[in-house]
């Protein structure tokens, strides 16, 4: 009879130290992993996030190795690399006489499609396991939702808080209150210094370097000796450590919170760790709460139960419109916005602070917290009529933790309101008030924030009146926003004209803004 031998794909986003894959040593398997240019160049990506992917890779090898597992690890720039998961699969199981291949469902559709279809044709036997990461299956909000017009993300979260028996007393929350979202909007205190964040000094430079010998193109900015970001399971288990105990006691109050030169504030920083699966969203939820019952008297119910919110609730529920909409959901443009990203999203370059500032930000670090995603540039984005395929691939590209699935449910559907209403009840737009109101950005911007229109008019502001003006038709019926149209149509015309002139004038004008 024939040996038995068996060729398992891990993929970069598949690092799971727990999988079952990893729990015996079996001599008849072999792990294959990869850096592949159909990987780094199917979107223009910051250097930052892939240097982050192929260091956190060549690490979970390593420590397989270390484990006795059999790894073939193919580098980028290894002369055998035929530049694709396709073409380097043909090259092994033809060369190495394999029995039987298996790969993990991967979480982006794109390349769902590619291994179905390559397993199609296969020869040999193939077997698809689960990641067993997520709390939810890929049907499961499908399923949930069947028959149902809205998708609303708090019923989901309240069903997965019950099944999984998050922060419950039976089948009631254990506060009698589900979501303390309304607690979790405050402003930082005019001198309040946050918590210096934990960042880390990986030295990546060999992959710099090797980088650097590829017609690879990225954005954004390194320190290559500094290397901030998580690379392990151990750096990414003390990351998720130090949230808790230092940034959790404050999280849920600020965590809509922006100001000037503190890009990390409370927030945990580990998305990147999760959607690469070092760490998982059961093991993150479990240490946040065991630190809260811990420390009740420190930590506030609302603090921790914002958190639980946005890793059960948000991250699992974004995921099941991810997989019961695609791939029609990544071609949806509600508004039929045709417009190009102003040349600074690329730069920085802006007089407006709250831009320069997130924009810097995320050139500097490939992060943004999900307020200066959604209320900065993606409420920019919006109010200039910006095609969602250009928010798309700059949001894709920019941030390390961006993977499809949870990206472009973000951004094309509660960011952008392309979808038409399947994430967000009504689009995430604001003038210059609300800006204010959770920054620090206005009172040193050049323009002001009072200024509805003139020089130095903050452009939010007859943006914002210009985005409802265009979009009455199909926006007017909204119960969320029937307010706004009866301000509007209350202005007088003059007023209105002007604040239309405005904005024609600054969307004519945006590269100079």
């Amino acid at each position: 009879m024939e040996n038995k031998k068996t060729l398992r794909l891990i993929i970069g986003d598949q690092l799971n130290h727990n999988h079952s894959w990893f729990q015996t040593i079996d001599n008849t398997v072999t792990y294959l992993m990869m850096e592949v240019r159909t990987e780094t160049d199917y979107a223009l990506h910051h250097i930052q996030k892939v240097v982050g992917f192929f260091s956190a890779m060549r690490s979970f090898a390593e420590e397989l190795k270390s484990k006795k597992h059999d790894v073939i690890y193919i580098h980028l720039n290894d002369k055998h690399n035929l530049q694709s998961f396709e073409k380097n699969l043909d090259s092994i199981l033809n060369k190495d006489n394999y029995t039987q291949f298996e790969y993990q469902l991967p979480d982006e559709y794109r390349l769902d499609l590619v291994f179905k279809n390559y397993c199609s044709q296969l020869s040999i036997p193939f077997l698809v396991c689960d990641t067993e990461h997520f709390f939810s299956t890929r049907e499961e909000l499908g399923i949930f939702f069947e028959g149902k017009k809205m998708y609303l993300m708090e019923s989901f979260y309240r069903a997965m808080r019950k099944k999984h028996h998050v922060l419950m007393e039976g089948d009631k929350p254990s506060t009698g209150q589900w979501n303390y979202d309304g607690e979790n909007r405050k402003k930082l205190p005019k001198n309040h210094k946050p918590t210096p964040p934990l960042v880390f000094n990986n030295n990546v430079t060999q992959i710099v370097s090797e980088l650097k010998n590829t017609a690879i193109s990225t954005i954004g900015n390194i320190d290559a000796v500094n290397f901030v970001w998580p690379i392990n399971r151990t750096q990414s288990i003390a990351l998720l450590d130090f949230f808790v105990t230092e940034c959790l006691p404050l999280f849920g109050s600020y965590q809509d919170a922006m100001t000037p030169n503190e890009w990390s504030l409370y927030h945990a920083r580990i998305s990147f760790s999760m959607n690469v699966k070092m760490i998982s969203p059961k093991e993150v939820i479990d240490r946040a709460i065991q630190e809260w019952e811990n420390r009740k008297d420190e930590i506030e119910y609302n603090q921790v139960e914002g958190f639980v919110r946005q890793i059960i609730g948000w991250r699992e529920y974004m995921r099941g419109i991810y997989w019961l909409k695609m791939p029609e959901f990544a071609s949806l443009n509600f508004f039929n916005h045709k417009e190009k990203l102003p040349d600074w999203f690329w730069t920085g370059k802006t007089k407006m602070n709250c831009l320069k500032d997130a924009i810097t930000q995320s050139l500097d670090y490939a992060y943004a917290h999900h307020i200066q995603r959604l209320m900065i540039t993606g409420n920019f984005a919006l109010l200039a009529g910006i095609h969602p395929d250009e928010v798309d691939a700059w949001y894709l590209g920019i941030y390390i933790d961006a993977i499809e699935w949870i990206e472009i449910t973000n951004t094309r559907g509660m960011s952008q309101f392309a979808d038409g209403g399947i994430v967000g009840t009504k689009p995430y737009v604001s003038s210059a008030s609300y800006i204010d109101k959770m920054s620090h950005y206005c009172s040193s911007c050049f323009y002001k924030k009072a200024l509805k229109t003139g020089e130095k008019a903050c452009p939010f502001n007859s943006l914002y009146w210009n985005f409802y003006d265009k979009n009455e038709d199909k926006l007017a019926k909204n119960p969320r926003i029937g307010m706004m149209y009866n301000v509007w149509r209350k202005m007088k015309p003059e007023d209105k004209s002007a604040l239309l002139e405005q904005a024609d004038y600054y969307l004519k004008n945006i590269n100079e803004l």
